[in-house]
């Protein structure tokens, strides 16, 4: 293990239109190769797309669909004298929204359609409401963990 202390979090900018340090966060994380404003453009236009096919705030969709998005347990693996158990251990809160976003953008990228923006509006919609394969994922994994419940002494 290190010897060498931790360096510290990164403050997020918020972004420029909603100023929402979620909204900033998202954008980083379906940015590729540096491309952020590639990644800028295709939220906002499922943003647009949000607010056009539902009538409601296109924020609040978001938030609500990353809300029901993130994980509140996962399992994590731990050897113990020579075989792998599934341990549930609670998810810290910048993991959940880190996992919910990844989770969002991998079923959005899974979904057909024509352009990105497209899916990941579909995506979001379906996630505020909750239904599709990002809450699908959730609650997998809920699933797993509630499953190896009987495992959770060995935590550390």
């Amino acid at each position: 293990m290190s010897r060498r202390s931790r360096p510290a979090k990164r403050e997020t900018a918020p972004d420029v239109r909603f100023n929402s340090v979620l909204v900033a966060r998202f954008i980083n994380r379906m940015m590729r190769n540096g491309k952020k404003s590639v990644a800028t453009a295709a939220i906002y236009d499922a943003m647009d797309m949000i607010e056009a096919r539902t009538k409601r705030n296109a924020l609040e969709v978001f938030e609500k669909a990353l809300q029901n998005a993130m994980p509140v347990i996962e399992v994590k693996p731990r050897r113990v004298g020579g075989s792998t158990y599934q341990i549930p251990v609670e998810v810290p809160s910048h993991r959940r929204m880190t996992l919910g976003a990844r989770w969002l953008l991998a079923s959005a990228q899974a979904r057909p359609g024509k352009s990105m923006s497209e899916k990941l509006a579909a995506e979001l919609i379906d996630a505020s409401q909750g239904v599709g394969n990002t809450i699908k994922k959730k609650e997998d994994t809920h699933k797993m963990a509630e499953a190896n419940r009987a495992f959770s002494h060995y935590q550390w």
